[in-house]
């Protein structure tokens, strides 16, 4: 394992977590109520953070030889 393949991974998920963040604030600004705004971001973020897990656990398993 690489140290500059947990850096890029550590900025990866800073970035993920600023957009996170974003996209709830996209949600909360037009929303009325708070299942306008949860569902919708749950819904949204839940396979993105999923992908993400999945690809730095991809980079980060030992090579099979």
């Amino acid at each position: 394992m690489k140290w500059t393949t947990i850096g890029v991974l550590v900025v990866a998920f800073v970035f993920l977590a600023y957009g996170t963040v974003a996209v709830f604030l996209a949600f909360d600004r037009v929303s009325h109520s708070n299942s306008d705004t949860l569902r919708p971001f749950i819904i949204t973020m839940v396979p993105v953070w999923g992908v993400a897990v999945w690809a730095a656990i991809t980079l980060l398993r030992e090579p099979h030889r």
